[in-house]
């Protein structure tokens, strides 16, 4: 399967909004505090990016995992930087 490319602040929010819809977590009505992913070489399956240390996750470490490997599974960590120009017109 291809992977799509998301910038940072994309993929945190789809790693936050599939967090924040599982049904333990809904119930426990915790807010879990997802971090920013970082690119990492590619791995095994040809992941670009991880992420750790989210807030607020005791007790529901596995759940997150299950995500993550769901997310890392469809997405890459977009690694083009746009050219701006430069904003003086110099």
């Amino acid at each position: 399967m291809i992977r799509r490319t998301l910038n940072a602040s994309q993929l945190q929010q789809e790693v936050d909004r599939r967090i924040h819809r599982l049904q333990e977590i809904v119930e426990d009505g915790v807010k879990i505090r997802v971090p920013r992913p970082q690119l990492q070489e590619a791995d095994k399956t040809g992941c670009n990016w991880n992420m750790t240390h989210f807030g607020n996750a005791v007790g529901f470490e596995r759940d997150i995992e299950g995500v993550l490997k769901a997310v890392r599974a469809e997405y890459n960590l977009n690694t083009e930087v746009k050219d701006t120009g430069n904003p003086f017109g110099d």
